[in-house]
């Protein structure tokens, strides 16, 4: 009966917290990838600086609130423009929802005034696949000593209606706000929600 009670509080537990195969407090996994003007980005390369990584798909209607309401956009300035590397990652394979081309994605990033330091393609998934990134959209906080601070939603609101933005507690917002004051993070990890990240069979 105990060990039965176990196993369904395991489940439970299972239902409520994300999996994940790095977590906050570990040092955050390095990798190499070009982005869409043909350099290599790494979190490595970045040490000494505070870095977010967010997964993205431009056909997902997750993605689509947050972009097309221009709150993906003001994030990635007010960030940066405090000194924050913000690396966009595209996971989708060939033929996938979210695939693109170097072109393409930076014809996408004039178009929407995108303000992201740089959009990372990854159509193998191997940097998806390291992050066990989840959804678009999918948020991971580095601090300056690559450790990773915050994991997870964007914000409290998994909805694709940008009507949700209004209100929403924005988990990014909060970890690097309290991170970068030298305050402790008061959420650490999060489910994320969006579209399921599209990698090769």
């Amino acid at each position: 009966m105990i060990a039965r009670r176990l196993v369904v509080l395991g489940l439970a537990a299972g239902l409520t917290l994300p999996a994940m195969a790095v977590k906050p407090g570990e040092s955050a996994p390095d990798f190499k990838g070009t982005d869409s003007n043909g350099k290599t980005q790494s979190v490595s390369q970045y040490k000494g600086k505070w870095v977010v990584l967010e997964w993205h798909n431009q056909g997902c209607p997750f993605e689509r609130k947050h972009y097309e309401s221009g709150n993906m956009e003001a994030l990635q300035k007010q960030w940066t423009d405090k000194g924050v590397v913000w690396l966009s990652i595209i996971s989708s394979a060939p033929g996938e929802q979210g695939y693109v081309t170097a072109p393409q994605e930076n014809e996408y990033i004039r178009k929407m005034k995108v303000a992201a330091s740089a959009v990372v393609l990854d159509p193998s998934g191997s940097i998806g696949h390291l992050y066990d990134a989840k959804t678009t959209p999918h948020m991971f906080v580095i601090d300056p000593q690559g450790k990773l601070v915050y994991m997870g939603a964007i914000d409290d609101k998994p909805s694709p209606d940008p009507a949700t933005l209004k209100g929403a507690k924005n988990y990014l917002n909060d970890a690097l706000t309290a991170a970068m004051a030298g305050q402790p993070v008061a959420v650490t990890s999060t489910r994320p929600y969006g579209c399921a990240v599209k990698y090769p069979n």
